[in-house]
This record gives C-alpha cells, sequence and structure tokens, in this order.
C-alpha cells in the first residue's frame, strides 16, 4: 500500500512487508556498483574463512533497501534522516524480511517517525533502525 493521503496516517500504521532479492548477483552487482567490493560481500568460502556462515550483505546495501522501501511506500517523500543498527550479519541468497511501522506523526511539518527492521531467513532481526520522512501527499 502507498500512502495517498498523508491525513489518513495513524500511528501504528504499517509499511508493506517486503523481502527483497539479496541473491549473490544482486549483491555482487550492488558491491560494484559502490565501489564496496570485499569478499565477505561476494564469494561464500571467502567469507567463511573470516569466520562468517555465509557471504554477507553490506551494511550500506541494507540501509539501501529500506531507504527503496520507504520510496515505495511514499512516492515522492524525502527521507530527512535515516538510522540504523547493524545487530547480525544477513546472508547472501537468503530470504530477508523488511518491516517499518509509523511510531510518531507531525502535522505541522508533515513529517513521520518510522521504526524500521530486516529480519534474516532463522528469524534474527538483523537490522534495526529509524528513519524520518517529509510525505508529500
Amino acid at each position: 500500500m502507498q500512502i495517498t493521503n498523508f491525513e489518513e496516517l495513524e500511528i501504528g500504521d504499517d509499511l508493506p512487508e517486503e523481502s527483497p532479492d539479496v541473491s549473490m548477483a544482486t549483491v555482487t552487482a550492488f558491491c560494484h556498483a559502490a565501489k564496496h567490493v570485499f569478499e565477505r560481500f561476494i564469494d561464500h568460502e571467502a567469507a567463511k574463512k573470516e569466520g562468517f556462515p555465509a557471504a554477507i550483505v553490506p551494511g550500506i546495501m541494507s540501509q539501501g533497501l529500506l531507504a527503496s522501501m520507504i520510496h515505495r511506500w511514499a512516492p515522492g517523500s524525502t527521507i530527512l534522516e535515516i538510522d540504523t543498527v547493524f545487530r547480525g550479519s544477513l546472508l547472501v541468497d537468503s530470504k530477508i524480511t523488511m518491516t517499518g511501522a509509523v511510531t510518531d506523526i507531525d502535522e505541522d511539518e508533515r513529517t513521520v517517525e518510522l521504526d524500521l527492521a530486516i529480519v534474516a531467513e532463522d528469524g534474527r532481526t538483523g537490522v534495526i533502525g529509524t528513519a524520518q520522512v517529509q510525505v508529500v501527499s
């Protein structure tokens, strides 16, 4: 669901849950585009040698995926601030789930505060965060 009317937003509203593509091909393409190529992101065996169970999704990609989710939910809006805390590794070639919820609304500034999370396939919360978004609808 996209925001169609700022005035209809309520604290507790959920953003649509998403499971983005974190396949090796997608993560590798992101790493090359971002000039953030490290073996722990693009090679399962190299990541295992560093102590990870498999290649991991880069933190900057996780944050970008959350920002993309916000923009799909509120097209044309501006993310004024996004802050994330990385609590655990998200594995390449796994299924991750992104969620968000409205936790505060400033009607004068037309902004919302969001709580964000990315949950790993095994149920661990890998990323938590908040965002402040100025909504245009």
